[in-house]
């Protein structure tokens, strides 16, 4: 039976929580493997809103099984108020799980986070400030806490409090930050233990066992390819692995076991926060895209840079994720934009064309995107029901993507409606 991975092929928040949902609604089981609540994913479903950051999407479906696998990074205090935000309107959790070895946000991690992004003062980041950055950090020093250690109050009051009177002097002693009350820390973050400790499973057997019993898995992707700790664009990256092959190593799986992967764009280009962004519009266009397309981050509201589709961007994702299929969302928003363009190729300052994504950011600092035009569309393709209705103008523009991203097109978001996919 299929295990699917859905990843973002962009900077992220290119509508991933749409195609999951869809795809959500035919799994048996969907995981969760990597990152935190630093992602957002908004889903749309019988008309109502659902903004999720760390449960799995499949949780809107009763009978499936959602899990939480060990390469996420879970603060429990935002974790406890997604529960109690989806108990409140009628959703179940009783079908979601997390991994023991997911390991925890602590208070000290979103403090560093913010404390450090001011030390650099211009030379930010530009990170959400959720403390994931630092609790990766303390994940690979071997000094964290995890999931285990919460629901367990003795071992987690010993780690809490060698770790926290650490953390206490590097926030105090480096950043002159205030100092963690660590028995106000440990005894609020008990309780969280407490209300945790009935969702604690081994994430790893789980998968394993659903896939050798034919179920039909789906891992949704968190952030995207261009914010990949190593093949993004780096150091303005997350401080994970969001494409493909992080899905196996965040749950504990082998490659063998996928069979599908799907990378999710939208048909033009989004980034939050710095770094180059080669095809950026800084002008009443990008206004416009921006303000049709609604694009306003789902975690903290900021909004997005706008710019052209970039297929040399998607093509680096075709090429590290591997893509069987390609999902384009909000076609819909470039109606009435008028002339479109399509990023195909690089150009630097001595001529050179660059084809492939350049792996520093300083290289791609110096990139001109060398653009083709296409003819608008000025229809609302909002209410069409199968590709063929699309105006010839979107199938054409479509048909290039596919030959520049060298990736079939599979899906085309017409609506931002979990009914308004045109599927291939």
């Amino acid at each position: 039976m299929p295990a699917n991975i859905v990843v973002g092929s962009q900077w992220g928040d290119e509508g991933k929580g749409k195609i999951i949902d869809i795809m959500a609604s035919r799994a048996d089981v969907v995981v969760r493997a990597t990152g935190g609540n630093n992602a957002g994913h908004t889903v749309v479903n019988n008309g109502e809103v659902y903004k999720l950051h760390l449960i799995p999407s499949g949780i809107l479906y009763p009978d499936t099984l959602c899990l939480i696998g060990a390469g996420v990074v879970l603060d429990p205090k935002d974790f406890t108020s997604e529960l109690d935000s989806l108990e409140s309107r009628g959703i179940s959790t009783a079908n979601l799980k997390i991994d023991p070895r997911a390991h925890v946000v602590m208070p000290w991690h979103i403090a560093l986070d913010g404390l450090s992004e001011k030390f650099r003062g211009n030379s930010d980041i530009g990170t959400t400030k959720r403390g994931i950055g630092p609790t990766y950090m303390d994940k690979y020093e071997r000094c964290g806490l995890r999931v285990y250690d919460l629901v367990h109050p003795e071992i987690f009051a010993e780690k809490a409090r060698t770790t926290g009177a650490l953390k206490n002097k590097i926030i105090t002693a480096v950043y002159g930050g205030e100092a963690f009350d660590l028995d106000a820390v440990i005894a609020e973050y008990t309780e969280y233990g407490k209300r945790l400790a009935k969702y604690v499973a081994d994430v790893s057997v789980l998968t394993y066992e659903a896939n050798k019993a034919g179920k039909t898995i789906m891992f949704e992707g968190a952030q995207a390819t261009l914010l990949d700790i190593d093949f993004g664009t780096y150091p303005y990256v997350t401080s994970s692995h969001p494409i493909a092959a992080g899905a196996c190593i965040g749950t504990g799986v082998g490659p063998k076991m996928i069979t599908n992967i799907i990378g999710v764009a939208k048909a033009y280009t989004t980034r939050v926060g710095k770094g180059p962004f080669p095809t950026e519009l800084n002008d009443e266009t990008g206004d416009i895209i921006r303000n049709k397309g609604g694009e306003f981050g789902t975690t903290t509201g900021r909004p997005r840079r706008t710019g052209w589709f970039d297929a040399v961007i998607v093509r680096h994702s075709v090429r590290t994720n591997g893509l069987d299929g390609l999902a384009i969302n909000k076609l819909d928003t470039l109606s009435g934009i008028g002339t479109l363009k399509m990023c195909v190729g690089y150009q630097k300052p001595d001529g050179t064309v660059l084809k492939d994504f350049p792996p520093a950011l300083e290289s791609l600092a110096d990139c001109a995107p060398i653009y083709e035009e296409f003819e608008g569309f000025n229809e609302d393709i909002s209410g069409c029901k199968s590709f063929d209705e699309l105006p010839e103008a979107c199938k054409k523009y479509i048909a290039r993507l596919e030959e520049v991203c060298e990736c079939k097109v599979v899906m085309v978001g017409n609506g931002p409606d979990r009914s308004q996919i045109l599927e291939r």
